[in-house]
């Protein structure tokens, strides 16, 4: 009922309400709902949900991006995904060993196998929505996007190495399953799979569109159904069901016909956000509150915040500001810096420990071993730096907005109109999917709360569909009023004529909107005269 007035002017995303609502109907609170309490089949509930949820966001991500983009930019990805989560995986795990000293350096890179990858998912909420569209240029947003799908996959050899390194007695059989099983089998092999899977739907559905067996319906409906179904297969012959998905997704829309055929759909968008949101209720009601505190483990919360800290500052900014230089997509340090401040980690963190813990034996009380005390800690550390990172990433945008003044004035804009019958899309839709970018106008109120109709009764007509073509128009500033004087000038037309509009410009000096930076400026009102 207020989730207008909390996404729009809060900037609050899904994942900082579902987390808390979780924490509110949880154990610790209403007693609800208890996940933690389901017995031996507790861990594999949840390994399955954050799987379903984190395939589900990959293949949107694979889907969403322009395309061929895995091609046209594998060089840079190369650069951010490789060398920054090496580094992370190292450092934190030192961090790791030396805040917990139970713990050897072999067992905290299992911990800090979980913590490397980005969380698609938590990204996701992040940078689609209106202050990131609005602020963050669009080849950050792609760029960070590509990544967290990247490196989400690739945890599974940090992990395989480390876990290997813990159950074998002979590192040299660790190694050699490592590089057989973690990397050529589980990598390569589900990479591979899902391209395949991803090539073969798309020649298939693009015949069958060809000779009018499928409808738009159908293809909506592949959305949710081939990510799943990657999975499915990936998932039973032991390969990297992540990598799979996102490989599929990105292979599908590789053309460009998948994205046509689905293009200002929001069925798959409403799905990616039930989806969302239920995770992160299932994750605020599972995080073990009474875990944080277990002095037999050596642990304590004044070490886990400062491991959070200590994440916060070292996991990823570093490496970043380091290689910035070499990615095109990066222009100064100063989106190197967002770029590395804004890592967040949640369903992905859950679900590669999770996964460990399926590989790890149970622990007893005390634990016996270094494995079984790997097992007994590895969730609760992961969990509150999990819970850290919900809290400061999901908050971050709010802070910035209210540093930023989202609502400055408009000094100076020109902008050129190529797209005249362009639809708006509702405001919620722009939070609910990871869409091509938009510029909106508000011709109604109704707009914003889902409605594109255009009252009977208006003597106006919209932004977007003017009686006549337009070629350009130029917005001027009037001092002492939020309205401006717009002068349009049609193919066909001598003279200018005068509208007024209102808009939003945070950006010093003329920005031009028709390079595709649709995220930097956006156009709350304009009202052309209707033709006489």
């Amino acid at each position: 009922m207020i989730s207008l007035l909390v996404k729009e002017k809060l900037y609050i995303n899904e994942v900082v309400l579902g987390t808390g609502f979780g924490i509110i109907i949880g154990p610790y609170a209403a007693n609800v709902f208890t996940p933690r309490e389901w017995g031996p089949l507790e861990n594999t509930i949840t390994l399955e949900v954050m799987r379903v949820v984190l395939a589900t966001g990959l293949f949107a991500v694979g889907v969403e991006l322009p395309c061929a983009y895995m091609k046209e930019h594998a060089k840079s990805l190369l650069i951010v995904v490789v060398p920054t989560m090496a580094f992370g995986w190292v450092v934190v795990a030192g961090v790791i060993q030396t805040l917990f000293p139970e713990l050897n350096y072999i067992s905290s890179l299992c911990i800090a196998a979980c913590l490397t990858p980005t969380d698609p998912v938590t990204c996701a909420a992040i940078t689609r929505g209106k202050f990131a569209t609005k602020h963050v240029p669009v080849n950050i947003r792609r760029i960070l996007s590509a990544e967290s799908a990247a490196n989400d996959g690739l945890a599974y050899p940090f992990l395989a190495i480390s876990i290997y390194l813990t159950v074998e007695t002979s590192v040299r059989t660790a190694l050699g399953k490592w590089f057989l099983v973690g990397w050529l089998y589980q990598v390569i092999l589900g990479t591979v799979l899902g391209a395949v899977l991803g090539l073969l739907f798309s020649k298939l559905m693009k015949l069958s569109h060809n000779k009018g067996f499928i409808d738009r319906e159908s293809y909506v409906a592949q959305y949710l159904a081939l990510s799943i179904f990657t999975i499915g297969i990936a998932s039973t012959i032991g390969a990297d069901d992540l990598l799979a998905a996102f490989a599929a997704g990105s292979a599908i829309s590789w053309d460009g016909h998948f994205n046509v055929q689905t293009e200002d759909d929001t069925f798959s968008s409403v799905i990616d956000y039930v989806l969302n949101c239920g995770c992160f209720i299932y994750i605020g009601a599972w995080l073990p509150f009474d875990a944080y505190s277990s002095s037999e483990y050596g642990i304590t919360p004044w070490k886990l915040v400062l491991l959070m800290i200590a994440i916060l500052v070292l996991r990823r900014i570093p490496p970043l500001l380091a290689l910035y230089k070499f990615v095109p997509e990066i222009a100064s340090w100063k989106e190197a810096l967002f770029s590395g401040h804004f890592g967040p980690m949640g369903v992905s963190a859950v679900f590669v420990s999770s996964l460990a813990l399926t590989r790890l034996p149970t622990p007893e009380h005390p634990p016996a071993n270094q494995a079984q005390y790997l097992a007994a800690t590895i969730q609760p550390i992961v969990s509150f730096v999990v819970l850290g990172s919900i809290i400061v990433h999901g908050l971050s945008i709010p802070f910035f907005s209210i540093g930023r003044g989202v609502h400055s004035r408009t000094t100076s804009l020109t902008m050129t109109w190529t797209n005249r019958n362009r639809v708006t899309a509702p405001d919620w839709v722009i939070w609910a999917r990871r869409a091509p970018d938009i510029v909106e106008s508000s011709a109604d109120e109704d707009v914003e709360r889902g409605s594109t109709k255009i009252p009977k009764d208006s003597d106006e007509s919209a932004v977007g569909i003017p009686d006549t073509p337009v070629v350009a128009v130029t917005f001027e500033d009037v001092p002492g009023d939020i309205e401006s004087v717009v002068t349009r000038r049609g193919k066909d037309v001598s003279s200018p004529e005068l509208v007024q509009v209102e808009a939003v410009n945070n950006h010093a000096g003329p920005a031009n909107l028709d390079n595709g930076a649709s995220d930097d400026n956006q156009i709350k009102n304009a009202r052309f005269p209707s033709a006489q």
